[in-house]
C-alpha cells in the first residue's frame, strides 16, 4: 500500500478524485514526510475515543431516549451539489454538532472537489481539548495509501472511511489492518450486497451503507433497507447520504441502522442544534 496501489478504476467520479488525490498525495509527503506524522501526534490534546462505542452509546448530550447516533459532517462541497458554504470554521461547527449531541463527527479533508484538508480535522481534534467526552472523529477522504493512514492518526482522526467501490480486496484488508494498527477504526463503505460482503470478508466492524450511487449521484433510502438484514448484529450499520429530516432517520433506525451520517442537511440547517437533534429521534420526537 506505501505506493498506493490497490485502487480500482469505477468509471465514476471517484477516478477523477482519486486522480488529483495521488498528485497532492506527492506533495503532501514532501511538505509533511512520514518521520514528522509521529511528532504531530504527540503534539494532540487529550487521549483518543473509542468510535464504535460512540456509535453504539452515544454521548451524554444527545437526547433522552434517542434511538440513533449521528455522525455530523463538516462539508464545504461536494461533486453532485456544488459549495455548499466555502467559509466554514471547522472547529467551530464541530463544537456546535458536539453541544447539539453528535456522537461522532466526520471531517471531509478531500481539498479539490469537497474543500475540504487535513487542517480541517487538526482544528476539530484541538477545539475539544481534552474533552475525554467529546465526539469521535472520522476522517473522510478517499483512502487509498498507507501514508493517508499514518496521517489521519497524526491529526487527531478516531477513525477513518474505506470505500469498497475504491479498493480491491486485498488492498482494503491490508488498509484495515493498518487503520487498527494506528489505533483508528476504519467505517467501510458500500453500495451493494456485493460490496457489503467484501467489508465484512476484509473485518469491518463498522459499515456505512451509501444510499448515494457515485454512478448516476441518484439516491434511494431503500439501498440501506435492503442491505441492513444481510449485516451481521454484531456489526455496526450506518446510513449515509439522502437523509434530510426526521422522517428519513426513522426509515434508517426502522431499517435497522444503529447511526446516520449527515452533512448536506445539517451545513444547510437554518437551525443547526435543533435539526441534529431531531435527526436522533429523541423521546420528543420518536
Amino acid at each position: 500500500m506505501a505506493n498506493a496501489g490497490g485502487v480500482r478504476a469505477t468509471g465514476t467520479v471517484l477516478d477523477r478524485i482519486v486522480a488529483d488525490r495521488r498528485l497532492r498525495l506527492a506533495e503532501d509527503r514532501r511538505a509533511t514526510p512520514e518521520a514528522r506524522l509521529a511528532e504531530l501526534r504527540a503534539a494532540l490534546p487529550g487521549a483518543g475515543v473509542d468510535f464504535v462505542a460512540r456509535l453504539r452509546h452515544g454521548r451524554a448530550e444527545a437526547p433522552a431516549g434517542a434511538r440513533l447516533r449521528l455522525v455530523a459532517e463538516v462539508k464545504r462541497a461536494s461533486p453532485s451539489k456544488g459549495v455548499f458554504d466555502a467559509n466554514i470554521d471547522a472547529a467551530a461547527l464541530a463544537l456546535r454538532y458536539a453541544h447539539a449531541g453528535a456522537a461522532a463527527v466526520s471531517v471531509l479533508t478531500e481539498p479539490t472537489f469537497f474543500g475540504g484538508s487535513i487542517a480541517d480535522l487538526r482544528a476539530a481534534r484541538c477545539a475539544f481539548g481534552a474533552d475525554a467526552e467529546r465526539p469521535a472523529l472520522l476522517r473522510k477522504d478517499f483512502v487509498f495509501d498507507a501514508y493517508q493512514v499514518a496521517e489521519a492518526q497524526a491529526h487527531g482522526a478516531d477513525a477513518l472511511l474505506l470505500i469498497v467501490m475504491l479498493l480491491e480486496p486485498a488492498a482494503l484488508r491490508e488498509l484495515v489492518v493498518l487503520a487498527r494498527a494506528h489505533q483508528l477504526e476504519p467505517l467501510v463503505e458500500v453500495h451493494d450486497a456485493g460490496e457489503l460482503e467484501a467489508a465484512l470478508a476484509a473485518g469491518a466492524r463498522v459499515v456505512g451503507v451509501n444510499n448515494r450511487d457515485l454512478r448516476t449521484f441518484a439516491e434511494d433510502l431503500g439501498t440501506t433497507e435492503r442491505l441492513a438484514a444481510l449485516v451481521p448484529p454484531e456489526v455496526t450499520l450506518v446510513a449515509e447520504s439522502a437523509i434530510r429530516g426526521p422522517a428519513d432517520a426513522r426509515r434508517m433506525a426502522d431499517a435497522g441502522a444503529h447511526a446516520i451520517l449527515v452533512g448536506e442537511a445539517l451545513v444547510l440547517a437554518q437551525d443547526l442544534e435543533a435539526d441534529a437533534r431531531a435527526l436522533m429521534l429523541g423521546e420528543a420526537g420518536a
